[in-house]
């Protein structure tokens, strides 16, 4: 059996140690070292070193990989006084990282080295309780949940679609939520609109769903646009935000929204739904993908796309397609899993199954192919009622 100061020595005969300085001057040199901050959270608040990557001591092993995933990056650990940070390197070096130290003399060396500080922007006590689900995932975390507070999402539409993505985002904590729609509430919206309730009837869907979001989270900003998009106003209206959601149902604004994104280079989540069938993907030509238009070069002749007013809608399924468009706009805030770019997913609710469809981006497009022929915003209600 081994005191805890024979194993400490142990550790440290295994591994290479450098001081402060020494680790200040190795990342001047060489910007691919990583420096590992293996506090405890709290212990962040008082600084870190610049450009440090922070991971607890207790989640090292589970979130090491996923942070810095080439084995043959430098890597700098540091606690506050040297010995967790020992056991860290100790660590790296059994799970193949090739090039380890700890920083002896930890955090505390550092600042008495008179060596700069930045200060770790964090959550509040109440976003630390309200995020508590989301930050005990490795994927997220307490940075991840800093980036969906920073993002800026825009729904086209506060209907069946916009409504189940618009709770989510907003439970989520995305910071800023701008919801465009001219329309007020009806009646027959009731029975899949979910934002919306029988005292709102009457009143214009983006109050409504201003005030439930609000409800929900008054940590977030939402944003109420009433105002038919248009070419006029769109591109103003679009500047603002990083993502955009399309919930809306028909092809003029379905197409001009796509358009708009290309041009800004605006990744653009698409959503549509049909009596009993739904479908996902997104358009996102800045990463290579398709765009709308690679999809559906023209718009069909109307009396082969009826809205659901003439059609009709499973209330239930906007909330499954909704519910798909939010996550996919959280995976893209984060950075994290294989976004729906380029594969179409597709939803059949009575055979109750999922499909997948490739889709590829048209080097012959109009608006992101090779050559694009449209460069500016045209007339869309012409275009969609001239299809050919």
């Amino acid at each position: 059996m081994s005191t805890f100061q024979e194993l400490i020595k142990k550790v440290k005969s295994e591994i290479k140690e450098i001081r402060p300085s020494e680790a200040r001057e190795m990342t001047q040199k060489n910007n691919q070292i990583v420096m590992v901050d293996v506090r405890e959270a709290d212990e962040w608040e008082g600084g870190i070193a610049p450009g440090a990557l922070t991971i607890q001591r207790g989640f090292l092993e589970l979130d090491i990989e996923d942070s810095i995933t080439d084995k043959n990056t430098p890597v700098i650990a540091y606690c506050a006084g040297g010995t967790r940070s020992a056991f860290a390197a100790k660590t790296l070096q059994d799970m193949g990282y090739k090039t380890v130290y700890s920083m002896s003399g930890g955090f505390n060396g550092w600042k008495d080295a008179g060596l700069p500080i930045f200060h770790k922007r964090s959550l509040s006590k109440e976003q630390s309780v309200r995020y508590s689900r989301h930050t005990l995932l490795p994927e997220v975390g307490e940075e991840g949940q800093l980036k969906l507070l920073d993002a800026k999402v825009l729904l086209i539409g506060a209907g069946g679609l916009g409504c189940p993505t618009g709770l989510y985002l907003a439970a989520a904590g995305v910071g800023t939520l701008g919801i465009i729609d001219y329309d007020g509430v009806d009646l027959s919206n009731l029975q899949r609109q979910i934002l919306h309730s029988e005292e709102e009837v009457g009143n214009p869907k983006v109050e409504s769903a201003q005030r439930r979001l609000n409800s929900l989270n008054s940590d977030i900003k939402i944003i109420p646009i009433r105002e038919k998009l248009s070419r006029d106003n769109v591109m103003k209206i679009v500047a603002d935000y990083d993502i955009v959601v399309n919930g809306c149902d028909n092809f003029p604004t379905r197409y001009l929204i796509n358009d708009v994104c290309v041009f800004m280079k605006k990744p653009l989540v698409d959503g549509s739904i049909f009596r009993f069938e739904g479908q996902v993907t997104i358009f996102d030509s800045a990463k290579g993908g398709p765009c709308y238009r690679c999809l559906y070069p023209e718009p069909p002749p109307p009396e082969m796309a009826p809205s659901c007013a003439e059609g009709g809608v499973l209330g239930v399924l906007p909330g499954i397609i909704g519910s798909i468009e939010a996550v996919e706009t959280i995976k893209i805030i984060l950075g994290k899993g294989e976004p729906l770019i380029g594969r179409l997913m597709m939803y059949d609710a009575l055979g109750e199954r999922f499909r997948e469809m490739k889709i590829r981006r048209d080097p012959a497009c109009p608006v992101c192919g090779d050559n694009p022929t449209i460069k500016e915003l045209i007339d869309y209600e012409w275009f969609c009622s001239n299809p050919n």
